[in-house]
C-alpha cells in the first residue's frame, strides 16, 4: 500500500503547491491585533482542509487565537497513536524593502518558494497534512491513528497551549508527538533533532544615584553602575569560559561515548561555520568541540547592555544606572529554577556597596531530550531515509522549545522532531523560503512514518 501512496503523492505535486501557496497568502501574524481576521482565516483554511479529506476537525477557541484539533479516528490494531503538532501563525514581515517579493505573495525562484511562513511553519506542517490526505484517498483509511494540533500562537510563546492540552488531554492522548519546526542538518543531509536546550532569561539593573553626574566634578567619589555591572558580568565566567555560578554544572550529565562519536561522523566544517557569520574566531568552554558547545553544553551569554551616554561625540558622565540582559541555555537534568536562584544569589553577592540591584526574570524553560534508543526515533529515521534517500543526522539544538517539556509533562509523550527546511531558510527574516524538493520529500517522509509505525 505504501508504494501506491507514494505514487499518489508524486503525481499530485502541482495541486500540493497550489494549496501551499493559498495558505501562505493568508497573513496570520499573531503579534498584530489588526491581523485577527487573517489569523481566523488561516485556522479555517486548516480546518476545511481536514474536513475536505474526511478527517474529523474542530476549531477550538482560546482566550487568544484559535487552534485546530483533528483526528483520523481509532483503528483496529495495537499501533501507536501519533499527535502531529504545528502552527499556522507567522512572524511579522519586518522591513518590506528587504523582500525581493511580497512576504504574502508566494514567489517561486530557483526551486524555492519564498513567503512568510513557508518554512516556519505552514510549509512544514502541511507536509504531514498532505501525507494523511494521500493515505485517505488511496487506502480509504490510515493504518494507525493520527491526531493533529495546529495552533495560532507559537510565535508569541504559545500562552494558551498549556490550557488546550489540559482541557483536551484525553482527546489529544498519544504515544508520540511529531513536529516539523526544526531544520535539516545541511542542504544535502536531513536531520532528526532529539534534544533542545532549556533557557533562563534575566534583566539586571544596577542603580547608584538619582541622576547622571559630571565625571570630572564627581569622579572617584561615587559608585559607577557601568563599571560595577561590567565587573559583575566578567566574574560570571572564568578564563576557560566555564560559568562560575554556584552549582551551575552540578546536574550536568556527561554525554555518552556513542553520542560524542556520532557528532564526529557529521559533515561539519568549522571554518565554513565561522565564515558564514563573518566571525574571526571560534571560542567557548575549554576542552569541548564546537558542536559539543552548541548542542551538549550549557552556556551563559550577555544579550544586551545599556548604560550612560551612547550618542555621537563625548558626554562625560557617571551614569546613574546600568542594565544588562543575560540568557542561559541549559541541558537535560539542569533545573531552571535552581540555576535561576543561583544567578540571583550571584548578583546579590557581587553587587558592591552603594548600588541597588533589581532582577527581572522573563523566561524559565527546561531542556528536553528524547532517548536515542527510543523506538520512535528509529522509525522516524527509517522514514526520513525512505523519503529523502539519505539517512538523517541525529542532532541536538542550541535553541529552546518550551512546548516539548510541556508535551512530556501533560501527555507523557516523547517528541520526534523531523525538520524539512534548510538552516539558512531566513527563518523570521526577510525572504524566508522553503526548497520545494524538500517540501515534496517531507510529504513522502510523513507517509513513510505512518507506514513504519503502523507495522
Amino acid at each position: 500500500m505504501i508504494n501506491d501512496v507514494i505514487s499518489h503523492i508524486d503525481s499530485n505535486r502541482d495541486g500540493y503547491l497550489s494549496g501551499l501557496e493559498a495558505w501562505l497568502r493568508i497573513a496570520g501574524i499573531s503579534t498584530d491585533p489588526e491581523a485577527k481576521p487573517a489569523i481566523r482565516d488561516a485556522a479555517l483554511w486548516a480546518h476545511r482542509f481536514f474536513e475536505n479529506c474526511g478527517i474529523e476537525s474542530e476549531i477550538v477557541e482560546t482566550q487568544g487565537h484559535p487552534a485546530v484539533i483533528a483526528d483520523t479516528g481509532p483503528v483496529d490494531s495495537d499501533s501507536p497513536t501519533v499527535l502531529i503538532y504545528g502552527h499556522y501563525d507567522v512572524q511579522p514581515a519586518g522591513d518590506l524593502s528587504l523582500w525581493k517579493s511580497g512576504p504574502f505573495e508566494p514567489d517561486i525562484r530557483d526551486g524555492r518558494i519564498y513567503a512568510r511562513g513557508s518554512a516556519d511553519d505552514k510549509g512544514q506542517v502541511l507536509t504531514h497534512m498532505l501525507a494523511m490526505e494521500a493515505w485517505k484517498k488511496v487506502a480509504g483509511k490510515l493504518p494507525m491513528r493520527v491526531k493533529f494540533l495546529v495552533e495560532g500562537e507559537e510565535e508569541i510563546g504559545s500562552p494558551n497551549l498549556g490550557k488546550i492540552l489540559e482541557d483536551h488531554k484525553d482527546r489529544l492522548a498519544c504515544d508520540y508527538v511529531c513536529l516539523s519546526d526544526t531544520p535539516k542538518f545541511s542542504e544535502d543531509k536531513p536531520a532528526i533533532t532529539y534534544g533542545t536546550k532549556g533557557m533562563i532569561y534575566k534583566e539586571v539593573t544596577y542603580t547608584a544615584q538619582t541622576q547622571d553626574l559630571h565625571s570630572g566634578a564627581f569622579g572617584g567619589t561615587f559608585p559607577n553602575p557601568g563599571n560595577a555591572l561590567a565587573d559583575t558580568i566578567s566574574r560570571m565566567k572564568d578564563a576557560d569560559h566555564r560559568v562560575t555560578l554556584d552549582g551551575f554544572y552540578d546536574d550536568v550529565v556527561e554525554s555518552m561515548p556513542e553520542e560524542l562519536a556520532s557528532l564526529e561522523t557529521l559533515p561539519f566544517d568549522e571554518n565554513a561555520y565561522r565564515e558564514s557569520v563573518g566571525a574571526k574566531a571560534l571560542t567557548g568552554e575549554a576542552g569541548r568541540t564546537t558542536l559539543q558547545r552548541r548542542w551538549l553544553r550549557p552556556t551563559l551569554d550577555v544579550n544586551g547592555l545599556l548604560c550612560g551616554f551612547t550618542g555621537e561625540g563625548a558626554m562625560t558622565i557617571i551614569p546613574a544606572k546600568a542594565m544588562a540582559k543575560v540568557s542561559m541555555r541549559l541541558v537535560p537534568d539542569q533545573s531552571a529554577e535552581k540555576i535561576s536562584a543561583s544567578f540571583d544569589a550571584f548578583i546579590a553577592k557581587h553587587t558592591p556597596a552603594g548600588i541597588d540591584h533589581q532582577i527581572k526574570t522573563f523566561t524559565l524553560c527546561e531542556a528536553y531530550m528524547c532517548p536515542l534508543d527510543n523506538p520512535g526515533l528509529q522509525h522516524a529515521a527509517a522514514a526520513v531515509e525512505a523519503g529523502f534517500g539519505e539517512a538523517p543526522a541525529f542532532t541536538r539544538e542550541g535553541g529552546s522549545l518550551p512546548i516539548l517539556p510541556l508535551f512530556k509533562r501533560v501527555l507523557g509523550a516523547e517528541s520526534l522532531m523531523i525538520g524539512f527546511s534548510l538552516p539558512t531558510c531566513n527563518l523570521h527574516g526577510p525572504n524566508e523560503f522553503m526548497v520545494l524538493d524538500d517540501f515534496y520529500k517531507g510529504i513522502r517522509t510523513s507517509a513513510h512514518l505512518i507506514n513504519q509505525m503502523a507495522s
